[in-house]
C-alpha cells in the first residue's frame, strides 16, 4: 500500500457507528423543533430513541472493530445536543416560559450541567475507574426529564400546576450530573456469558411490563438510577471508614 493510500484510510471515519451517533444527534434536534411546534409527547419519545441509538453506536463501534477518537468526540457532541439543549429547550418551552429569568436559569443549569459532565468524562476516560461514572451520566438526566414530561402528558396534568415541581426536577438532574456521586456503570456484567433461562424468562417479562407501560416505568427506572448515586456513595464512604477502624 502507498503512503498516498495509507493516508487516506487514516483520514477517513467509520460510517456504521457514526451513523447511529448520527441519528441520536437528530432524534435530540428533532425533540427541540417537536417542542418549537407544541408536540411535547413527540419531544419527549424522540429524547427516548436518542437514548436508544447512543447507548447503540458504542456497542457497534466495538463489535465491529471501528471504533476511533474521532467516534468518541463526535458521540460527546451529540450526547450535549441530545441530552443537554434538547431536555433544557423542550422543558423550558413546556413549562417554564411563564416563569421568565428563573425558567431560564433552571433550563441552563440542566444544559450547563451537561456540558460540564461531558467535558470532565472525556478528561478522566483514561483514569477513571471503569465500574462507575462520577456524576449521573447525561442520558439518563434526561430520561428523567423526558419520563417527567410524557406522564404529565399521559396523565392530564396542567403544566401550570406542576411547574415548580418540573423546575426543582430540572435544576436537580444538573446538579447531579456535575456531582461527585458514584453511579454504576454496569459494564462488570458480561453480556457474552450463560445465564441460567430464569434469567431470560425475568429479562422478558420485564422488558413486556416496560413496554406496556413506557412512560411511568422509564421514568421510574430513571429516577430510581439517579437517586442510586447518592445511595452507593454514602454506602462506599461507610465501607471505607469501616476498614479504616480494622
Amino acid at each position: 500500500m502507498t503512503e498516498k493510500k495509507r493516508s487516506i484510510r487514516q483520514r477517513g471515519i467509520y460510517l456504521l457507528p457514526n451513523l447511529f451517533t448520527t441519528g441520536a444527534m437528530f432524534a435530540g434536534f428533532y425533540a427541540i423543533t417537536s417542542a418549537l411546534n407544541g408536540r411535547f409527547e413527540t419531544a419527549a419519545i424522540s429524547i427516548f430513541v436518542a437514548m436508544i441509538l447512543d447507548g447503540l453506536d458504542g456497542r457497534v463501534a466495538r463489535m465491529t472493530n471501528t471504533e476511533s477518537e474521532f467516534g468518541v468526540q463526535y458521540d460527546s457532541l451529540s450526547d450535549m445536543v441530545s441530552f443537554g439543549v434538547a431536555p433544557g429547550i423542550v422543558m423550558y418551552i413546556w413549562a417554564f416560559e411563564s416563569l421568565g429569568k428563573l425558567g431560564l436559569f433552571a433550563a441552563f443549569v440542566h444544559t450547563a450541567g451537561g456540558a460540564l459532565r461531558l467535558a470532565r468524562f472525556n478528561t478522566q476516560v483514561e483514569v477513571a475507574d471503569r465500574r462507575y461514572f462520577q456524576g449521573l451520566p447525561s442520558p439518563a438526566a434526561a430520561a428523567i426529564l423526558a419520563g417527567a414530561l410524557w406522564i404529565s402528558l399521559e396523565l392530564g396534568y396542567e403544566v401550570e400546576s406542576i411547574k415548580y415541581l418540573v423546575l426543582i426536577l430540572t435544576i436537580s438532574t444538573g446538579l447531579l450530573m456535575v456531582s461527585n456521586f458514584r453511579y454504576s456503570s454496569f459494564k462488570e456484567i458480561d453480556l457474552k456469558g450463560r445465564v441460567p433461562f430464569v434469567v431470560a424468562i425475568v429479562v422478558m417479562v420485564g422488558i413486556g411490563f416496560v413496554m406496556a407501560q413506557a412512560e411511568i416505568m422509564l421514568f421510574v427506572i430513571a429516577l430510581a438510577y439517579a437517586i442510586s448515586g447518592p445511595v452507593l456513595t454514602l454506602f462506599m464512604l461507610k465501607r471505607k471508614r469501616r476498614n479504616r477502624k480494622v
